[in-house]
């Protein structure tokens, strides 16, 4: 079973993969392109996935908008590591540090993280960037709690009573020995931020605070699908199979991680 769920998983991004960063090549039409008169359009030969209210190819703006969500879920994900990491470590290292930051985290988390993404992105504005900061904002403090957890459990083992016991420095045995044996789970909790941050782009674009039209992304199509699902089912499918794929690959390649990166997993 386990056999067949990573050969599911590596087609699933292998097909998602090409398709999105081979968009250019793949697409043969201008995404933001307007060509009225082919206005919702059945998928046809010319039109693989349709065309949308506007007679914008459909397949095109799916590749596209893939592309931007996996670019800023790739963002957010590196930013959350890096600093959720570090800021984890430190106050798993360090009880004094700990007992303050780990304070302010329990409250900030205790806002569910889509809905501090919502309004962060509300306040500063609309853009990309401005996406990639609200929801790196929102994801860290769950990253630093996991970091932490980890570093807590590695640091009293045996062989880093050890390493202090030789006379090693604090910094030295933290940096050595203690983060790189804690890494497994902050790279599970990645996976799974990645996805999440999907989803919360598209939320955000579909609430109309993400990708401002007309640049293309997979909530803001199924947004602006919402009117035409009577007569145009396929503007609202297709996005949303895309988006499936892309988080049903991702929380299925965490799932792998975590059984190969943890050595007391079972089955």
């Amino acid at each position: 079973m386990k056999r067949y769920r990573k050969n599911i998983v590596l087609i699933i991004l292998a097909a998602i993969l090409v398709t999105i960063f081979l968009a250019p090549l793949a697409a043969q039409y201008d995404p933001k392109a307007m060509v009225p008169r082919q206005r919702l359009q059945a998928p046809s030969e010319a039109h693989w996935l349709g065309t949308d209210e506007f007679g914008r190819d459909v397949f095109s703006r799916v590749a596209h908008g893939g592309r931007t969500s996996l670019l800023i879920g790739l963002a957010v994900v590196t930013i959350t590591v890096v600093v959720g990491t570090v800021v984890g470590a430190l106050c798993g290292w360090n009880i004094h540090l700990d007992r303050i930051v780990m304070r302010i985290f329990d409250g900030w988390m205790a806002f569910p993280e889509i809905i501090l993404a919502i309004a962060l992105a509300a306040v500063w504005g609309a853009g990309q960037y401005v996406i990639i900061f609200a929801m790196a904002f929102a994801y860290t403090p769950r990253m630093a709690r996991v970091a932490r957890g980890a570093v807590l459990t590695v640091k009293s083992r045996d062989y880093i009573e050890a390493v202090r016991a030789i006379g090693a420095r604090e910094s030295y045995a933290l940096v050595r020995h203690v983060l790189p044996n804690s890494l497994a789970p902050v790279v599970v909790q990645a996976t799974y931020n990645f996805a999440s941050a999907i989803l919360a782009e598209a939320a955000l674009s579909f609430l109309g605070v993400g990708i401002q039209p007309p640049a293309p992304s997979w909530g803001g199509m199924i947004s602006d699908a919402r009117n035409y699902i009577p007569v145009a089912p396929w503007l609202v499918v297709f996005p949303s199979l895309a988006m499936f794929a892309a988080v049903l690959a991702l929380n299925l390649l965490g799932d792998q991680l975590q059984d190969r990166l943890d050595p007391y997993q079972e089955g």
